[in-house]
Formats: C-alpha cells, structure tokens, sequence
C-alpha cells in the first residue's frame, strides 16, 4: 500500500455486486464528528483517534471524535444557544428536528468520547473544567444511554452552544459498504479551561497533532485513515490559527461526497467527486487487486 488508506478486503466483491445489481445499499444513518482544534506556535493541531483494531468499522483507522445520532437528540426541550435551529437546518440541509439532532450529536459524541464540553450556563459562557468524578459519571450515563443529552443540559443548567461549531463538510459512505453513514463534519476550538482526555472505549490512542504531520504519516503509509480523514486534515492545511478554520465554516460547501463505483474497460473504477487521489481501480471478475 502506497499510502494509508483504508481499503477492506470484502470491498471488491461488494463493488461488483453494487456493479451488477445484486447488492441492495443499506440506508445510511445520521452521524456527526467533530474535527477539535487548538493552536500550538506552530499552527493549529487538532485532535485524533485511533480506532481499535477490533471494531468492526474502520478499525486501526485515525479519525475524530464522533459517532451516530441518538433518536433523543431530537429532543425540542434541549438548552440551546447560538444561530438557530432554522439556521442550521438551511445550512445542513435537513429539516429543523433533523439539524438539532446533528449538532447535539456532535456536541454530545465530543464530550463523551474527548472529555470536552460545548456548552455553557447561557450564551456567551462556556462550561471550564470537565474532568470531575460527577462530570465522568454524566459522562458514562449518556454513553449507557441511561440519560439524554437534553436531561444532561437540564440537570446542570446549561445550554448546548451551537455556535462554537462550525460545518466543514459532509461525506455519505459508499452505497457497497454494510455499515453506512451519512456524516456531518464540523470545527471546533477547545475551550478554554477545558482539555481532552482518553476517554472513548472504541480507541487505543488519541494524539493532537499538526494537520500536515498526520496527512503525511498517511503519505507514507504510517497511518491508516479513511478518505474523508485525511480529506478534511488537507483542507486545513492553509489556515494559521484555529480561530481562522472556525471562521471559514460558514462558507464551506456543504454538498454531500458520495463515492461512485462504475465499470469501465472490463474494471470498476471507484472514484469520490472531487477528491481524486482517492480512486481505486477494481477487476471487473474476481481474482485481481485494487490499485
């Protein structure tokens, strides 16, 4: 392998079939990750992952904070401060229930997987600290599913700060994969008083790191990462602080990457728009390696 791109071997004869018709596409479920960042004198780090290699989905692989959408995320009492409800749903394109959901889910998976907060007693304010005994237990009741995010707010007087988050982008994971996700990206800046902890049962590391380092450990095949990770670590790569990615979010192009897999010249070719260092080339006929 040339870099370190995530490529399960079941993909090829999955891609056939997707090909050929005889693979049905699962719905893909709502998901939302957060790409946490801080500055360092030598621009801004942000905080990663690593899966363990037991997981069934992308396991080994570096990613960031994140995880699916708690049907309780669409709870319409959640404390919420910052641009709307409206607002984010224009700007994710879903409707209003479906965009609270999103973001408490990214508000919700960071503080339980980093130990960190995106939220305060009310706008303008932001929770310090988050490592206590009473904030860990919190912690491990919404990971339970013993409590909802909303009753969590609720119960400590805060509201859930929207507007420390910024949409970055948004991938749609292949139509041939069995486990697929429809994610929302966003950008953060940790808060300050705050810090990360290695808190998420599904890793056996976590590492801030410098977007260039970690897009090249992938380079060199150090790393091993899905597409939309090493993706979204190049599109930081011009920005000097991490107060300048927050503030190029409202501009980013929100139109969902969805990966093609199509046949051309006896072979499938896997392609994601936009994003061609990623295209693989598959045999169209078992027997044959992806290039």
């Amino acid at each position: 392998m040339a870099n370190g791109q995530w490529y399960p071997p079941e993909w090829p004869d999955r891609i056939r079939a997707l090909a050929d018709g005889t693979l049905t596409p699962v719905a893909p479920r709502r998901a939302a990750t957060v790409l946490l960042l801080r500055d360092t004198p030598a621009g801004p780090a942000v905080h990663m992952l690593r899966r363990r290699a037991s997981m069934a989905f992308a396991g080994g692989a570096y990613a960031y904070p994140g995880g699916g959408v708690d049907p309780r995320d669409d709870d319409l009492e959640i404390g919420w401060a910052g641009p709307s409800r409206a607002w984010w749903a224009e700007r994710l394109g879903v409707d209003e229930n479906g965009a609270q959901a999103v973001v408490c889910a990214a508000v919700r998976e960071t503080f339980e997987e980093a130990g960190v907060l995106l939220a305060g007693s009310g706008p303008g304010t932001v929770v310090g600290d988050t490592s206590g005994d009473d904030w860990e237990a919190d912690r491990a009741a919404l990971i339970a599913h013993e409590l909802s995010f909303a009753e969590f707010l609720d119960r400590r007087g805060l509201v859930l700060r929207s507007d420390l988050l910024g949409a970055w982008t948004r991938w749609i994971t292949p139509e041939f994969e069995s486990r697929r996700y429809d994610t929302w990206f966003f950008v953060a800046v940790l808060p300050e008083g705050q810090r990360t902890r290695e808190t998420s049962a599904e890793a056996d590391r976590t590492v801030w790191t410098r977007p260039e380092e970690a897009a090249a450990g992938y380079d060199r095949g150090e790393l091993l990462m899905m597409p939309p990770t090493v993706a979204t670590l190049r599109q930081l790569l011009p920005y000097g602080s991490a107060a300048e990615v927050l503030a190029a979010a409202p501009e980013r192009d929100m139109t969902p990457v969805l990966a093609r897999a199509r046949l051309r010249d006896g072979e499938v070719v896997l392609s994601w728009p936009g994003h061609e260092e990623f295209t693989k080339h598959v045999p169209a006929a078992p027997g044959g390696g992806a290039a």
